[in-house]
């Protein structure tokens, strides 16, 4: 069964023109909030398809579908990493991703969204190669 990454493509697609728009903008801009909104959106959205992809990747490692149904977030990077499906400082870089989400879910203040700034830039390369690493166990 091919796993389909088109929507997660187009995510990281969106997610780095609207940082690359956010660069261009001014704080005090009315823009500059559309694009940091749509960045960590899109930052959010990522997270969860990719680990949504990377559990569809990881069910022939394990006897049952239903184990890797109960795996959280990071024991699905983690066991990819394991697994040799990304590396293990790709995996640990996902880790961090989802603690920055974690522990700021509920401040969708400026703080939170700039915290997650920081982080986009590399986000996108790790983002790109589990999308790559994804289709690679299409084949």
């Amino acid at each position: 069964m091919a796993i389909d990454t088109t929507f997660l493509e187009r995510c990281i697609d969106t997610l780095e023109k609207a940082l690359g728009l956010l660069r261009k903008s001014q704080e005090t801009e009315l823009d500059y909030d559309l694009y940091r909104s749509a960045c960590v959106k899109e930052f959010e959205i990522i997270l969860e398809q990719s680990g949504k992809l990377l559990k569809k990747v990881l069910k022939p490692y394990f006897h049952s579908s239903k184990e890797v149904d109960k795996l959280i977030f990071k024991d699905i990077f983690r066991h990819a990493a394991n697994h040799a499906i990304i590396s293990l400082e790709e995996s640990e870089r996902w880790l961090t991703y989802r603690d920055n989400r974690n522990n700021t879910a509920h401040d969708y203040g400026v703080g939170f969204a700039n915290e997650t700034l920081v982080l986009l830039p590399q986000f996108i390369i790790d983002a790109r190669a589990v999308a790559l690493a994804i289709k690679s166990h299409n084949r």
